[in-house]
Protein backbone atom coordinates (compact mmCIF):
# COMPACT_ATOMS: atom_id res chain seq x y z
CA UNK A 1 0.00 0.00 0.00
CA UNK A 2 2.77 2.31 0.88
CA UNK A 3 4.32 1.35 -2.35
CA UNK A 4 1.09 3.49 -4.03
CA UNK A 5 1.62 6.91 -1.88
CA UNK A 6 5.36 7.27 -2.12
CA UNK A 7 7.18 7.54 -5.66
CA UNK A 8 10.16 5.29 -6.42
CA UNK A 9 13.14 8.03 -6.23
CA UNK A 10 13.68 9.30 -9.79
CA UNK A 11 9.84 8.69 -11.37
CA UNK A 12 8.11 12.03 -12.45
CA UNK A 13 5.40 10.71 -14.76
CA UNK A 14 7.81 12.05 -17.82
CA UNK A 15 7.68 15.62 -16.65
CA UNK A 16 11.11 16.06 -14.97
CA UNK A 17 11.71 18.72 -16.12
CA UNK A 18 8.43 20.53 -13.87
CA UNK A 19 9.87 18.79 -10.91
CA UNK A 20 13.38 20.33 -10.95
CA UNK A 21 11.86 23.11 -11.75
CA UNK A 22 9.51 23.16 -9.05
CA UNK A 23 12.60 21.61 -6.41
CA UNK A 24 14.56 24.77 -7.87
CA UNK A 25 12.46 27.23 -6.46
CA UNK A 26 11.79 25.83 -2.66
CA UNK A 27 15.88 25.65 -2.44
CA UNK A 28 15.87 29.53 -3.62
CA UNK A 29 12.72 30.24 -1.45
CA UNK A 30 14.63 28.41 2.18
CA UNK A 31 17.99 29.23 1.05
CA UNK A 32 18.20 31.94 -1.60
CA UNK A 33 20.91 32.04 -4.45
CA UNK A 34 23.86 30.96 -2.13
CA UNK A 35 22.37 27.99 -1.22
CA UNK A 36 21.18 27.05 -4.47
CA UNK A 37 23.19 23.88 -6.26
CA UNK A 38 22.27 21.48 -8.70
CA UNK A 39 22.50 18.15 -5.89
CA UNK A 40 20.79 20.62 -3.61
CA UNK A 41 17.89 20.79 -6.34
CA UNK A 42 18.30 16.94 -7.39
CA UNK A 43 17.43 15.72 -3.75
CA UNK A 44 14.75 17.62 -3.29
CA UNK A 45 13.39 16.41 -6.61
CA UNK A 46 13.94 12.53 -5.68
CA UNK A 47 16.43 12.13 -8.72
CA UNK A 48 19.87 11.21 -8.69
CA UNK A 49 22.34 14.15 -9.74
CA UNK A 50 22.86 13.42 -13.07
CA UNK A 51 19.18 13.72 -13.91
CA UNK A 52 19.01 17.67 -14.58
CA UNK A 53 21.49 17.75 -17.23
CA UNK A 54 18.94 15.63 -18.97
CA UNK A 55 17.03 18.94 -19.38
CA UNK A 56 19.69 21.88 -18.31
CA UNK A 57 23.44 22.30 -19.42
CA UNK A 58 24.25 23.71 -15.78
CA UNK A 59 23.29 25.58 -12.77
CA UNK A 60 22.80 28.99 -14.87
CA UNK A 61 20.69 27.28 -17.32
CA UNK A 62 18.08 25.90 -14.53
CA UNK A 63 18.53 29.55 -13.42
CA UNK A 64 17.73 31.46 -16.20
CA UNK A 65 14.38 29.07 -16.93
CA UNK A 66 13.48 30.38 -13.20
CA UNK A 67 14.26 33.87 -14.63
CA UNK A 68 12.21 33.62 -17.44
CA UNK A 69 9.28 32.17 -15.53
CA UNK A 70 9.23 35.18 -13.28
CA UNK A 71 9.60 37.83 -16.25
CA UNK A 72 6.65 35.90 -17.54
CA UNK A 73 4.38 35.93 -14.24
CA UNK A 74 5.45 39.55 -13.72
CA UNK A 75 3.95 40.55 -17.53
CA UNK A 76 1.03 38.92 -16.74
CA UNK A 77 0.21 40.61 -13.32
CA UNK A 78 1.22 44.01 -14.47
CA UNK A 79 -0.78 43.79 -18.18
CA UNK A 80 -3.74 42.58 -15.82
CA UNK A 81 -3.38 45.92 -13.15
CA UNK A 82 -3.11 48.16 -16.10
CA UNK A 83 -6.09 46.83 -17.95
CA UNK A 84 -8.16 47.86 -14.99
CA UNK A 85 -7.87 51.54 -14.95
CA UNK A 86 -8.24 53.52 -18.75
CA UNK A 87 -5.93 57.17 -18.13
CA UNK A 88 -2.20 56.82 -19.30
CA UNK A 89 -1.06 58.41 -15.86
CA UNK A 90 -3.09 55.44 -13.69
CA UNK A 91 -2.27 52.69 -15.85
CA UNK A 92 1.61 53.87 -14.80
CA UNK A 93 0.22 54.28 -11.08
CA UNK A 94 -1.19 50.54 -11.25
CA UNK A 95 1.98 49.45 -12.74
CA UNK A 96 4.06 50.90 -9.76
CA UNK A 97 1.98 49.13 -7.12
CA UNK A 98 1.24 46.08 -8.91
CA UNK A 99 5.25 45.66 -9.30
CA UNK A 100 5.67 46.16 -5.11
CA UNK A 101 2.98 43.89 -4.81
CA UNK A 102 4.79 41.72 -6.94
CA UNK A 103 8.09 41.50 -5.06
CA UNK A 104 6.23 40.93 -1.59
CA UNK A 105 4.33 37.96 -3.24
CA UNK A 106 6.75 36.58 -4.98
CA UNK A 107 9.46 37.52 -3.25
CA UNK A 108 11.97 34.41 -4.44
CA UNK A 109 10.86 35.21 -8.24
CA UNK A 110 11.55 38.78 -7.94
CA UNK A 111 15.02 38.22 -5.83
CA UNK A 112 16.08 35.59 -8.69
CA UNK A 113 15.13 38.34 -11.67
CA UNK A 114 17.79 40.89 -9.84
CA UNK A 115 20.54 38.70 -8.29
CA UNK A 116 20.87 35.35 -10.25
CA UNK A 117 23.93 36.86 -11.42
CA UNK A 118 23.20 35.73 -15.19
CA UNK A 119 25.00 37.78 -18.19
CA UNK A 120 21.86 38.72 -20.23
CA UNK A 121 24.02 39.58 -23.55
CA UNK A 122 25.22 35.93 -23.37
CA UNK A 123 21.27 35.04 -22.83
CA UNK A 124 19.41 37.06 -25.33
CA UNK A 125 15.90 35.41 -24.50
CA UNK A 126 16.31 37.03 -21.07
CA UNK A 127 16.98 40.81 -22.17
CA UNK A 128 13.92 40.68 -24.41
CA UNK A 129 11.63 39.22 -21.52
CA UNK A 130 13.01 42.43 -19.55
CA UNK A 131 12.25 44.63 -22.71
CA UNK A 132 8.70 43.42 -22.78
CA UNK A 133 7.79 44.56 -19.13
CA UNK A 134 9.00 47.87 -19.72
CA UNK A 135 7.21 47.43 -22.89
CA UNK A 136 3.64 47.17 -21.14
CA UNK A 137 4.50 51.28 -19.92
CA UNK A 138 5.62 52.56 -23.50
CA UNK A 139 2.03 53.31 -24.77
CA UNK A 140 0.81 55.32 -21.15
CA UNK A 141 3.71 57.19 -21.19
CA UNK A 142 3.89 57.88 -25.21
CA UNK A 143 -0.03 59.20 -24.24
CA UNK A 144 1.63 61.26 -21.43
CA UNK A 145 4.92 62.92 -23.27
CA UNK A 146 3.88 62.76 -27.06
CA UNK A 147 7.10 62.45 -27.81
CA UNK A 148 9.04 59.35 -27.84
CA UNK A 149 12.23 59.97 -25.99
CA UNK A 150 10.25 61.95 -23.63
CA UNK A 151 8.38 58.67 -23.21
CA UNK A 152 11.54 56.59 -23.01
CA UNK A 153 12.37 58.30 -19.88
CA UNK A 154 9.24 58.17 -18.05
CA UNK A 155 9.61 54.79 -18.58
CA UNK A 156 12.68 54.07 -17.12
CA UNK A 157 12.20 56.78 -13.89
CA UNK A 158 8.46 54.87 -13.42
CA UNK A 159 10.24 51.89 -13.09
CA UNK A 160 13.06 52.69 -11.01
CA UNK A 161 11.28 54.58 -8.58
CA UNK A 162 8.53 51.46 -8.73
CA UNK A 163 12.06 49.62 -8.18
CA UNK A 164 13.07 51.25 -5.44
CA UNK A 165 9.94 51.09 -3.23
CA UNK A 166 9.97 47.43 -4.09
CA UNK A 167 13.31 46.81 -2.27
CA UNK A 168 12.97 49.26 0.44
CA UNK A 169 9.65 47.13 1.59
CA UNK A 170 11.73 44.19 1.58
CA UNK A 171 14.68 45.60 3.19
CA UNK A 172 12.10 47.12 6.10
CA UNK A 173 12.91 50.41 5.38
CA UNK A 174 9.34 51.20 4.39
CA UNK A 175 6.24 50.43 6.55
CA UNK A 176 4.55 47.57 5.14
CA UNK A 177 3.32 46.35 1.64
CA UNK A 178 0.09 48.47 1.64
CA UNK A 179 1.95 51.73 1.81
CA UNK A 180 4.95 50.51 -0.08
CA UNK A 181 2.32 50.28 -2.74
CA UNK A 182 0.72 53.85 -2.38
CA UNK A 183 3.76 55.60 -2.51
CA UNK A 184 5.04 53.65 -5.15
CA UNK A 185 1.88 54.68 -7.16
CA UNK A 186 1.96 58.78 -6.10
CA UNK A 187 5.43 58.76 -6.78
CA UNK A 188 4.73 56.98 -10.05
CA UNK A 189 1.64 59.88 -10.57
CA UNK A 190 4.69 62.75 -10.01
CA UNK A 191 6.40 61.20 -12.11
CA UNK A 192 3.63 61.06 -14.98
CA UNK A 193 2.41 64.82 -14.52
CA UNK A 194 5.71 66.02 -14.47
CA UNK A 195 6.00 64.66 -17.93
CA UNK A 196 2.55 65.63 -19.56
CA UNK A 197 3.01 67.06 -23.04
CA UNK A 198 2.45 70.73 -22.88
Amino acid sequence: MDSEVKRPSGRHHGDLRRALEAAAMDVVAEKGLAGFTLAEVSRRAGVSVAAPYKHFADREALLATLVLRSYEEQRRRYRAAMARVADPVEKLAAFASAYVRFAVDERSLFELTFAAGLDKRARPELAEAGAALLGLLEAPAHAICGDDQRAHRLVLAVAACAHGHAVFVLEGVLDGPRDARRQAASAARVLANAHVAL
